[in-house]
């Protein structure tokens, strides 16, 4: 398993592009919350509204989760993969059955 770490510029925007993962089946499910952030922007400090989304998925599904993000946002979000080293099996299981 892995969870995919990415951002949306709005809390309606991180649900569109939650609902899209999982419809494709993509991830066995994604956490978003809405977020403040202070980034460095062209040499000035900025702050934003967004939201954070938390994917969790398998290996397989990254490249495609990674195209799906590009297609749906404007400019070049980040999208962070986490290798989860260990998982608890019926999790696991249940995790795989979801998004068969």
């Amino acid at each position: 398993m892995i969870f995919v770490y990415t951002t949306a510029p709005t809390i309606e925007e991180g649900k569109k592009l939650s609902r899209e993962i999982i419809q494709k089946k993509l991830a066995s499910a994604v956490n978003f919350w809405p977020t403040l952030s202070l980034y460095s922007w062209h040499g000035a400090v900025k702050e934003g509204e967004g939201s954070v989304l938390f994917i969790r998925t398998l290996e397989k599904h990254l490249q495609e989760i990674e195209d799906l993000i590009a297609s749906m946002t404007k400019g070049t979000p980040c999208v962070a993969a986490i290798d989860v080293k260990r998982i608890n099996r019926h999790y696991k299981e249940q995790m795989v059955e979801a998004m068969a």
